[in-house]
Formats: structure tokens, sequence, C-alpha cells
């Protein structure tokens, strides 16, 4: 993760902000999303319901059809409240991070959405 050298050199924030960049570098591209589309916008676009219950496939390039529509929601709301909690205020005004612990956590969670997003079937991102 590219979060690394900011975070052994106690560059928190930029840690913080780092990971999560890489999470809306991924999900941007496993959408196949304009650059346009940043933040909390990008997320509810790339796992949007669709507004159609009969028809699945008119989603979000990331909507999983074949799964629980709870559950789908939920995925969406995760990415879109870790990245408007932890990478938008960073992007915007100074956050003074200064809990090694919590910034590892940060970073530990940018790592498991980046894991989310790649167990995405391809199919269901094309």
């Amino acid at each position: 993760m590219r979060a690394r050298p900011q975070f052994l050199r106690g560059d928190f924030e930029a840690a913080a902000f780092m990971a999560m960049k890489e999470v809306e570098v991924a999900v941007r591209a496993r959408a196949g999303l304009s650059n346009t589309l940043v933040g909390t916008s990008l997320m509810q676009e790339a796992f949007k319901k669709p507004k159609d219950s009969n028809d699945p496939a008119i989603g979000g390039p990331l909507w999983q059809p074949g799964s629980e529509p709870g559950e789908a929601v939920a995925l969406m709301e995760l990415f879109t409240g870790a990245i408007g909690l932890f990478k938008n205020p960073v992007s915007h005004r100074r956050v003074d991070l200064t809990d090694p612990a919590e910034a590892a956590e940060i970073v530990l969670l940018a790592g498991l959405l980046l894991r989310l997003v790649t167990k995405i079937p391809p199919s269901a991102s094309s």
C-alpha cells in the first residue's frame, strides 16, 4: 500500500489520505467511471441500487445483482462513509491526526475496502 512511507515517517494525516485515495482510485477503475466523479458521489454511483428491482442490471457498475439487496446497499454505504469520513476532510482542510493507532486503523480499513473491491466479480463491473 502506498501509505506506508507516510505512516512510517509519522505523517499520519497523509497516510490516511493516501490509503483512502487508493480506495477511490480502485473503485473508479473497477467501475469504469470517469475521473470527474470523486469522493462520496463516486461511491454512490459505483454501488448504486437499481431503481427498478425487476431489472437489477441497471444499478451501478459495482452493484451485485445476485447479492442480498440490504447487504449490497450496506456495502455502498460502507464505502461512501469511509471516503466521506476519512478522505474528504483531509482533501479539503488540515486534519490533526496524531494518534498512530487511529491512523493504522484507517489504513487497515482502506486495505479491507481494496480487498472487497477486488472480490467483486468482473461480470458485475462490466
